[in-house]
């Protein structure tokens, strides 16, 4: 399935119904008056929070969306039965704007949670409303007022605890597959991870914490190279970041190049706490000159389990 954490709609609510102009017609009413209904109200397109979605997916098959109308108002002072509400489900962590004028038009973090993203137009009134004492007899009514339609767009930033960064083939698929239930794709080639993948880290018996797999970044993703930005905004999100680098790598140089790429998305990342974790370490024994020795770090190989468990308990100390 391919993820989605991006889609632009177009949405129509629906349109209120018309006024009706009617007048009694009784055999012992003969001047029975006006007794036209209200139109009813358009339906509005509503955002709701399923936390049983992951990805946009489901919202982004179809490209516009309508809400149904509200029926006209009738006779005998009969209004006009209302359109229903058009719902559409979004996973948390769904951030919602204009197209036109790119502003925010709101977030929805929490299950449930919902929001009038387009509202219907109210009913026009029948003539009934308009009688009075100088007008016993109005021969209008109003017409229903016209829904609101906006093109959005939908961006989806997952919501996890921790954030796993690092280049292609560093180990982390492999990682979050040894302290999670996560299952991704691992290979030995550049960009197996393609989406991100969460995975739930129980660390005492009561205690987790959510991991999210990054994508693999290259120097430049900022920019759109390799998998571009699409990615890096899902970082925000987290809490933490730990930095994972293959320890047969220039460690230094590397490290450098994801902090920079960091900066140059968002300069407020670089200020989240930090783990810098060095990875297989069962393939390289020979000492590293080139750490950064202010950084924490923690060698470890998912292969062997070297270091796991210490990994999770320093990760899980950060986010306490």
């Amino acid at each position: 399935m391919k993820f989605i954490d991006q889609a632009s709609i177009f949405l129509k609510a629906g349109d209120g119904g018309h006024g009706c102009i009617a007048f009694t017609r009784e055999m012992h009413r003969p001047k029975g008056g006006p007794c036209g209904g209200d139109g009813g109200n358009g339906g509005s397109i509503v955002l709701k929070v399923d936390k049983q979605l992951s990805t946009l997916q489901d919202v982004s098959y179809k490209r516009h969306y309508k809400a149904p109308r509200g029926m006209h108002g009738q006779g005998s002072n009969k209004r006009g039965k209302s359109g229903n509400d058009l719902i559409l489900n979004v996973p948390p962590g769904t951030i919602i704007s204009n197209v036109e004028t790119e502003e925010i038009i709101g977030e929805l973090l929490i299950e449930g949670e919902q929001l009038v993203v387009c509202k219907g137009g109210n009913g026009g009134f029948g003539n009934a409303r308009f009688k009075t004492h100088s007008n016993s007899a109005p021969d209008f009514a109003n017409d229903g007022e016209k829904g609101e339609e906006k093109n959005i767009k939908l961006e989806l930033k997952i919501l996890a605890d921790v954030g796993l960064v690092g280049f292609p083939n560093a180990g982390k698929s492999t990682f979050i597959s040894k302290v999670s239930s996560a299952r991704p794709k691992i290979g030995d080639y550049p960009f197996t991870t393609l989406i991100p993948n969460l995975g739930i880290v129980k660390y005492s018996e009561y205690k987790s914490f959510v991991m999210a797999d990054i994508p693999g970044l290259i120097s430049g993703a900022s920019d759109g190279k390799g998998l571009g930005n699409q990615f890096l905004k899902h970082i925000e999100r987290t809490k933490i970041l730990v930095f994972m680098i293959d320890i047969t790598k220039n460690i230094k140089k590397e490290y450098l190049t994801l902090i920079n790429e960091l900066k140059k998305h968002n300069n407020d990342l670089i200020n989240k706490p930090s783990l810098l974790i060095l990875t297989k370490s069962d393939i390289s024994t020979e000492k590293k000159n080139n750490i950064p020795k202010d950084i924490d770090h923690i060698i470890i190989s998912s292969i062997t389990n070297h270091n796991i468990k210490l990994s999770v308990h320093k990760i899980s100390r950060l986010l306490n």
